[in-house]
């Protein structure tokens, strides 16, 4: 039996869902967005969520009775870490700010596990450690790759753990090898972003679009279709069979009908990315699909919704992965299925 260490610069590497990552004070910090190109965003709050591990995982093939993992959490806003073995949740560990070791008894025998960082929280990490190992390989390869781009809703603060956000629950499911790209607060079609996902290998796109762009008011009526459009084109050009699919903003019953700074409501921003959609179709686009918002969580789920009125629940999040997933599947390619 043997002590195997993963660090995220090994190649092949076990961990998937990040961008990029770099060594920072011995420790490695995993990136949603190009570190080289991230002074570029000219936004703080963006640069942040950009650090912020959500989706990113690693998995592995091995027969370690037991894994640790060390993390450095800048603040208490850290949540939790997710071991999975074999497609089931089999140890949540809550984290907190500073530098603490994980460590988690396996089950014997060969198996897959998967190490899921927070979705919330800015962490670096040290090599993954597995103990009593005598192999430890990539459980996968990039398989069908999708990247799905959103707000918090798609970076899922209050998710159960960072294995049952929206996005983790619909991959899980699908078998497919996910990207989140759901920046709490920082979903304003911003160009670093679009061109990330140009950059990014992918068989299918998701869009959630416009949740942030009505609470900032971004963009009004004037702005907000051709933005919408301008960044799926920018996307098109570099994945020109890919299909994508814009999912508009779900039901938030204090905001349908309240004016934001822009003097456009929820649903008026709504209206603004399906109308964007739709051009874009009648002009050729028969790979860009349009998913409704409130047919994945309507006025008749509010229930679901935190006392904000905007975010969903644990439960929440898991109906929308109920209804997403084979929305989803439908869009993506025969291959995928």
């Amino acid at each position: 039996m043997a002590l195997i260490q993963l660090a995220p610069d090994a190649r092949p590497t076990v961990w998937r869902g990040s961008l990029d990552w770099t060594e920072e004070g011995g420790s490695w910090q995993p990136w949603r967005l190009p570190p080289d190109r991230i002074a570029t965003a000219h936004a703080p709050d963006l640069v942040t969520r950009a650090r912020m591990p959500a989706g990113v995982r690693a998995v592995v093939r091995t027969d370690a009775t037991a894994l640790e993992l060390r993390t450095h959490a800048v603040d208490d806003d850290v949540t939790s870490l997710d071991v999975v073995v074999d497609g089931a949740l089999w140890r949540r560990t809550a984290l907190t700010s500073g530098t603490e070791t994980s460590h988690v008894t396996l089950p014997p025998g060969a198996k897959v596990v998967e190490v899921w960082l927070p979705q919330f929280g800015e962490i670096r990490i040290g090599p993954l450690v597995l103990h009593g190992a005598t192999y430890a390989t990539a459980a996968t390869d990039e398989g069908f790759r999708w990247v799905t781009y959103g707000s918090s809703i798609t970076q899922c603060r209050s998710a159960s753990g960072p294995s049952e956000t929206w996005p983790a629950l619909v991959a899980r499911r699908l078998g497919w090898d996910l990207t989140c790209l759901g920046f709490a607060g920082e979903c304003h079609l911003d160009p670093i972003v679009a061109r990330a996902i140009t950059r990014t290998p992918a068989d299918l796109i998701s869009l959630c679009l416009g949740g942030n762009i009505y609470g900032a008011a971004s963009f009004g009526a004037r702005t907000l279709s051709g933005q919408v459009s301008g960044f799926i084109q920018t996307i098109r050009d570099a994945h020109p069979h890919v299909p994508i699919a814009v999912i508009s903003p779900i039901v938030s019953p204090r905001r349908e009908r309240l004016p934001n700074r822009a003097m456009m409501t929820l649903d008026d921003v709504r209206g603004a990315v399906t109308d964007a959609v739709t051009t874009l179709r009648r002009c050729g686009e028969a790979r860009l699909h349009l998913v409704s918002g409130p047919s994945i969580f309507g006025l008749e789920d509010a229930h679901l919704l935190l006392p904000d009125s905007l975010h969903p629940t644990a439960d929440g999040y898991r109906l929308m992965a109920a209804r997403l997933a084979p929305r989803l599947a439908a869009i993506a390619p025969a291959r995928s299925r």
